[in-house]
């Protein structure tokens, strides 16, 4: 004798944990879709040159293109390198390289940004670091995760090399919005 008071709506309840989970699975895959790289030319062949001194200590600032309405600088002295971001109001952020490595230092050849939508929010690009005073041409390849919005451009990770370097940068870059800036040592 069951006197259990029966269902009378048992799809009503089926359909709406059916809905959920499809809107979470599309809500996931949408979000994670939202996610993709653009990249930027940073060879000094591909970039406007903007100062030239190659008597007074060998200095030289480029700009390179950017998406978003962003531009880098690509600057150097002394055989070192760093890069500026520019926001697209035209505020320059500087990125500082050379307080976090003081060795004689390069930009790759290339910068990913990262984008949600077509708006940029972070910036990867390898950096190589001659760490051995004693001999120059043995580099580090680091690669560089800074933030990236028109009121701040930072550092926030630098990922040394390993097998996994390029995937590890990128879920950096993905969270680093959430990442306070690094702090030179």
């Amino acid at each position: 004798n069951d006197r259990r008071r029966p269902n009378r709506f048992p799809n009503v309840t089926c359909m709406k944990i059916i809905t959920f989970i499809a809107l979470t699975l599309f809500a996931s895959t949408v979000a994670s879709a939202q996610i993709t790289s653009r990249y930027t030319d940073l060879d000094d062949q591909k970039c406007k040159t903007l100062e030239l001194d190659e008597e007074g200590g060998g200095s030289y600032k480029g700009e390179c293109a950017g998406v978003g309405g962003y531009r880098l600088h690509v600057l150097e002295g002394d055989l070192r390198q760093s890069i500026n971001v520019i926001a697209p109001g035209g505020k320059e952020h500087q990125l500082r390289l050379w307080e976090h490595f003081g060795a004689f230092s390069a930009v790759g050849p290339k910068a990913e940004w990262r984008l949600k939508g077509k708006a940029p929010f972070a910036l990867i690009f390898r950096f190589n670091v001659s760490e051995n005073p004693e001999d120059a041409s043995k580099t580090t390849s680091y690669l560089i995760v800074a933030k990236v919005s028109p009121s701040l451009a930072c550092v926030t990770e630098i990922i040394k090399p390993s097998r996994n370097q390029n995937e590890e940068a990128r879920r950096a870059a993905d969270r680093s919005a959430t990442v306070p800036c690094k702090i030179a040592e």
